[in-house]
Parts: C-alpha cells; structure tokens; sequence
C-alpha cells in the first residue's frame, strides 16, 4: 500500500514539471476525488435508500419514476451548490464516473442482490443512466459559459 502511494505522489511530481506529460486522474486532486467518488456514491446511496423505503410502499414498477424527479433535483443541487469545477473536462470525468458508480453499483446491490423477477434495466433505469451522465456536463458547459461571458 505504501509503495502505491509512493508512486502515486512521484507520479504526480514528474507530472508537474511539464505540460507534456499530462497523467490527468493520476493526479486527481481532492476536490474532484470527493466529487467524483464522495457525491456519486452518496447520490446513488440516497437514490438506493428511497428504493428500499419506497419498495414497501408502491409497486416496483413505479419506484424509478417516483425516485428520479428527486434524484434529479438533488443531483442539480450537489452541482450547482456544492461541485466547484472549473472546466468542462472536470464534469465530464464527473459525468463518466458518477455513471460508472451508478451502473456498477445498481448491478451489484439491485441486479445481484434482489435477482428482480421482473428484470431490473427498464425504460427508467436508461434515463437514470442518462440523466446521470448528461446532468454533469450541461450544468458543467452552462458554468464555463458563465466564466467565459463578459
């Protein structure tokens, strides 16, 4: 573990010496590191926490569509509010690992887990993933064209 770290913090100096070697998530800072892995997973946590609650309550055919409108207020709240990129390539590697942790999550606690008998990857489920990629980099292009105007 230590000689990874080691690596990992070399890497990172050797990086910073020119333009020309540009090792990108090598070098994740923490701000993108909590970002990325700290509100993908507590998005998807919340969203899978409302699933369980909601089980109980209405059929599982109607818990994607009863979840999303929230999810997708909370997931524009945490970018707007709470993500400070400062470039469209920051939220476009936001977009592909909030999806990545969506998808291998939904797989391993939904898909493994529960074995729907239904099947688990419907028309809501697409959206889910979708709007999990494309909310990122709107909100990501909309806030570099605020930077950008005069």
């Amino acid at each position: 573990m230590e000689q990874r770290a080691l690596s990992a913090i070399l890497l990172c100096l050797v990086a910073q010496q020119g333009p020309a070697l540009d090792v990108g998530i090598a070098c994740m800072n923490r701000r993108l590191y909590k970002d990325a892995f700290g509100w993908g997973f507590m998005l998807w946590l919340i969203g899978y926490g409302l699933g369980m609650v909601l089980s109980t309550i209405v059929p599982p055919s109607m818990i994607g569509w009863i979840i999303m409108p929230i999810g997708t207020l909370l997931t524009l709240w945490v970018l707007y509010r709470q993500v400070k990129g400062e470039s469209i390539r920051y939220y476009l590697l936001l977009a592909v690992i909030w999806t990545l942790i969506a998808v291998v999550c939904d797989y391993l606690f939904l898909v493994k887990a529960f074995n729907p008998a239904d099947g688990y990857y419907k028309l809501d489920v697409y959206l889910y993933y979708g709007l999990t990629f494309v909310l990122p980099v709107v909100v990501g292009w909309r806030k570099s064209q605020s930077v950008t105007s005069p």
